[in-house]
């Protein structure tokens, strides 16, 4: 019998750690079969039979592991099964695909919760001049990698806290910070990464600002 991955090209690769990082969100690494660019997804499944699930790759592209950012989904199949697995155990892999791709030119990149990923990616392959990075999270832990952030890109990297209070955080939703900023820079693309609710709602908030589609680029998160 043909098994449910048999038409999807998988690469076996072993687990190198699976650390929780904050409630319910982990950072899982592996080691890297192929080549990627920032911004990037792989498929990944622990199992053979069951099709991959796609995550953006959290990496640089020169590194030589790949670590994927996740938080458990209650009623998914493989969140709850993946927390659980411990270093040494086998993961099969999809190559790199994706067109979330960044350059050295001017850009915002806006993420919500885990949407972080990519833009982490950029950051570790060395793209922080002229980005600003807005992140929005509902709690004080929500902000992952956020040590590296702020020490590297100073008061470009926002942080936007809609449930607690805390130093250096801004109270509230990033759409509302966003609504706070008098003038958008229009020589500049933004990326916008997270829920699909956060995507539709920037994206069309940024439109009614005045800055022209083709210069948003985003990538949903279910």
């Amino acid at each position: 019998m043909e098994s449910k991955t048999d038409q999807i090209k998988l690469n076996a690769t072993t687990i190198l750690e699976n650390r929780k990082i904050a409630p319910g969100v982990y950072v899982l690494k592996y080691k890297k079969t192929k080549a990627f660019k920032a911004g990037q997804y792989i498929g990944l499944t622990t199992d053979l039979e069951v099709i991959p699930r796609l995550y953006t790759i959290a990496s640089g592209a020169s590194d030589e592991e790949v670590q994927i950012l996740y938080n458990i989904k209650d009623d998914g199949w493989l969140t709850p099964r993946l927390s659980e697995i411990k270093a040494g155990s086998n993961l099969y892999v999809t190559d790199p695909d994706g067109d979330f791709i960044d350059d050295n030119t001017p850009a915002w990149w806006i993420a919500s919760g885990t949407g972080i990923a990519p833009f982490y990616a950029m950051f570790r392959s060395g793209l922080t001049e002229n980005k600003t990075l807005i992140h929005g999270g509902r709690f004080t832990h929500s902000f992952y990698f956020e040590k590296e952030f702020m020490k590297a890109m100073g008061s470009n990297y926002i942080r936007c806290c809609s449930q607690e209070k805390a130093n250096g955080l801004y109270s509230g939703r990033l759409t509302r910070y966003l609504q706070t900023i008098k003038e958008l820079p229009n020589d500049c693309r933004f990326f916008l990464c997270g829920s699909p609710e956060m995507v539709v709602e920037v994206r069309d908030l940024l439109i009614n600002r005045g800055v022209k589609y083709n210069r948003i680029v985003a990538e949903i998160y279910f």
